[in-house]
Formats: C-alpha cells, structure tokens, sequence
C-alpha cells in the first residue's frame, strides 16, 4: 500500500508529500502515522537542514476525513455511539492523540516550512500553523468550519498566532480566510500568486539552509 505521506529528500531539503490527492489530503490515523515517521526520519538524518511540508494535488489538505463511515477513527468517534467525552480524552492522550504528529512540526530539531495551497481547513489548518513559517497561495482557504460543531481550535496555534480575540471570533463563526487575507492578519508568514509557490518556498529553503 503506497505510503500517505510521502518523504524524498534532495541535498539538505527534505519534503514531506500528504498523498491522498483524491480526498483532498484529509487526515485519517493511517496519513499521520506516516507523517510521524517521515518527521522522524527528517530529524534524525544530519543531512536535512529544512523541512517542507506540502499536500498532493489540488488541495494542502481539507481536515479530517468524515466521509464513507467513521470507523477509521475508533470507537469514540462512530458516527452511531460518538461520546465528546471520548473524543476529548482521545484529543489529550498523547498515546492516542493526532496532536503529538501535528506538535511534531513544531518540536522537532529542524525548521519545517507549511506550503499552502488551495484547502487548508480544519485539522489541516491546525497541522499548517504548527509549522515554523506558513506560505500560502494567495487564493488558498484557511479556516476551521468544524468549530461550529466543537467551538474550539484543537492545537492553540490559531491564539497564538493571532490572540484570543481574533482566534474566538474565527473559531466560532467558522469564516475562513484567503490566503492573502491571512498574511494580512499575520496569522501566516506570506502569500503569493499559486504560480510563484514553488519559488517563493524556494527562496525560504535556499536563506535557512545558508543561515544554518
């Protein structure tokens, strides 16, 4: 079975592909396992300077997987039984939560680049803003649109980067933002056309790698 969060490595910049392209990268246990064992990999190999974090195909990643049946994401969460009390035990147990691969990008030895693209929403924006620079296409999506269900941002990134004020508001309104309209914020680092994300993701990888 093809791995859900591909690694390849050139030089010193080692980049990590979310590879579910046809669910828009949503996140099941399966994709975060992978996830963790390529943040592994990149920060136990001496050689990696930088760290690029991007999604396949059209989309950074969309949020959780809710499609076809929950039972992928245990007993806590079927869609016939769910228990929020579970859901938030399972959220705080560092043995089962998603929270320790998506802290991964922060905690880890070396600098970790999000590259955005078109959706970031959700989960997916919760994993983007624990990287250590955020760029974004500027028509890309961020938001959290779960909130309006749960009233809460899962990682804390949201605050703070942007204060509780601000992170309330989108937290339970559930707006989303353009990629540009989040630089504007600064609750990214910067957006540029789509065209020019490679580039501009380059440039990032080329200032790091000299600097370290």
């Amino acid at each position: 079975m093809e791995k859900q969060a591909l690694y390849s490595k050139s030089g010193a910049i080692a980049t990590i592909t979310l590879n579910r392209p046809e669910k828009y990268n949503t996140l099941r246990p399966s994709l975060l396992s992978d996830l963790e064992a390529a943040l592994r990999q990149a920060n136990t190999d001496n050689e990696v300077k930088v760290i690029i974090l991007e999604g396949a195909g059209d989309a950074f990643c969309a949020g959780f997987d809710f499609s076809g049946g929950l039972e992928h994401f245990g007993e806590h969460i079927e869609e016939a039984t769910y228990d929020p009390g579970m859901d938030v035990n399972a959220v705080v147990n560092p043995y089962l939560s998603y929270m320790t691969q998506f802290m991964g990008l922060w905690r880890g030895l070396k600098p970790t680049i999000a590259k955005v693209h078109g959706y970031c929403m959700g989960g997916g924006s919760e994993m983007a803003l624990c990287a250590d620079l955020v760029v974004a296409s500027d028509d890309a999506r961020i938001g959290t649109p779960y909130s309006r269900v749960w009233g809460c941002h899962l990682s804390g990134m949201w605050v703070y980067r942007l204060g509780l004020a601000k992170a309330k508001y989108y937290a339970l309104t559930g707006e989303s933002l353009s990629g540009e309209e989040a630089a504007r914020i600064e609750l990214i680092n910067q957006s540029v056309p789509l065209e020019d994300l490679d580039q501009q993701c380059k440039r990032l990888q080329r200032n790091w790698r000299e600097f370290r």
